[in-house]
């Protein structure tokens, strides 16, 4: 098939949903199919419409419904998608109902969708092919946060935990991604003034980012709205623990009985996971048996097989 895959433009460097999209096209050219990216889809006589994001994309998908009206429409719901526009915006709500195939990125995303929706949709997890291996540094306890640094990210919680822990305990808290407004820039250099045992390293390659992850004893995820986040896969694939805000787009990704959840804002209970993992070796061990028991779901051949699952029985496939 001729597949047109649409991923909205973003002043976030490097976003994941750029990512997914190249990482999709090349799989789907690997099945066969011919696969452009852009960021609008204004015409062309394309089989299948694969649109990331369903209000952002919303222009895209109503102007290949209109003209092409007997082609399939697929639309990936994003993490916005899921946790606030399709319950709040006409048009994200408009793409659910011209799609003919939904997608989202981890399990627990279907619990957010009406039985119907549910019945034409898809769980494609996301997959990172990081060969790096989890060879952390013996001291200090490295903790890490990686991702662009916004307010859905919920960015400082783990400095803030940090500051909970005693300013001898060897630990240190190690925050990589662009700041995407003045104020986080500000926010995370007033952060490094007040905790010597934080540093933030601002926008790096994704190479610097896997070695920096690869070294670290943990790797904090505190987001308050998540479809999926990529860097749990990477981790995973590493073999590095993850300690998640209990939010659904991480549960899906790590499984319910995960035991590094702790709840949403909370930096006491995310200090005393920290110490815990520091000073309970058995704890720890459960930590990371249970991250690599994940590490399969995350593999690129299991998501190139979801997406060829994904696009079965559609026309031309």
């Amino acid at each position: 098939m001729k597949i047109a895959i649409t991923v909205p433009a973003s002043a976030v460097p490097r976003s994941g949903n750029q990512h997914t999209a190249a990482r999709w096209a090349g799989f789907l050219r690997e099945l066969g199919h011919r696969v452009r990216v852009v960021t609008e889809w204004r015409g062309g006589n394309d089989d299948l419409l694969l649109a990331l994001h369903a209000r952002r994309s919303f222009a895209s998908i109503r102007r290949f419904s209109d003209l092409r009206p007997a082609a399939p429409l697929v639309v990936a719901l994003t993490g916005t998608d899921l946790y606030r526009d399709i319950r709040t915006d006409a048009e994200a709500r408009q793409s659910l109902g011209l799609a003919t195939r939904l997608v989202v990125l981890q399990e627990e995303g279907l619990r957010e969708l009406s039985p119907f929706l549910r019945g034409k949709t898809r769980v494609v997890y996301q997959s990172s092919d990081v060969a790096r291996r989890h060879a952390p540094e013996r001291s200090p306890f490295r903790v890490s946060v990686i991702g662009h640094l916004r307010g859905e990210k919920d960015p400082f919680r783990a400095v803030m935990a940090l500051r909970r822990i005693e300013r001898s305990t060897p630990v240190e808290v190690l925050q990589l991604g662009a700041a995407l407004d003045r104020d986080m820039r500000t926010r995370a250099r007033g952060w490094m003034k007040l905790e010597s045992r934080y540093r933030w390293l601002g926008s790096v390659p994704h190479g610097t980012a896997m070695r920096w992850l690869a070294s670290s004893h943990l790797l904090v995820v505190s987001s308050v709205m998540e479809g999926g986040a990529n860097v749990i896969c990477e981790a995973a694939r590493i073999g590095v623990p993850v300690l998640a805000s209990r939010v659904p787009g991480n549960v899906g990704m790590l499984g319910r009985d995960y035991p590094g959840y702790f709840p949403l804002f909370d930096d006491r209970a995310l200090a005393r996971l920290i110490e815990r993992c520091r000073t309970d070796a058995a704890f720890y061990r459960k930590l990371k048996v249970a991250i690599l028991r994940r590490r399969s779901l995350f593999a690129p051949d299991a998501e190139k097989s979801a997406l060829r699952r994904l696009l079965r029985g559609l026309r031309g496939d």
